[in-house]
């Protein structure tokens, strides 16, 4: 039995071609699947901004999603507790004017310099 050198050449030529192609195959589905999360992301920010602008919008009437209205504000009172207890934990209090987090006593926002009244 002889070794045939060519034959063993073309098979690894035509293995190559075959693995290309099967990367080319791979790597455009995993764009596609980045393509597609990515839009979906997308579109889970504007359902979620259009959420908020109705809910900004219609705070406070009477709709069909009264429930859902009251759910949204009980979690936002509760965050807001959670947050003024984790910053009371850490000695910090909140700039009115800017919104940075500064350490508790300071008579100043480090930020904006705007006066932190207690």
């Amino acid at each position: 039995m002889a070794f045939d050198l060519e034959k063993v050449k073309q098979e690894l030529v035509t293995a190559g071609k075959d693995v290309g192609e099967k990367a080319k195959e791979v790597s455009a589905a995993a764009k596609i699947k980045l393509d597609i999360r990515t839009k979906e992301n997308f579109l889970d920010k504007q359902y979620a901004a259009l959420g908020r602008a109705y809910y900004n919008a219609h705070k406070g009437e009477e709709v069909p999603e009264e429930t859902a209205f009251a759910a949204i504000s009980e979690a936002e009172e509760e965050l807001e507790r959670l947050k003024d207890e984790l910053l009371t934990l850490q000695g910090a209090v909140i700039c009115p004017s800017c919104g940075q987090k500064q350490a508790d006593g300071s008579s100043y926002c480090k930020n904006c310099g705007a006066e932190l009244r207690r």
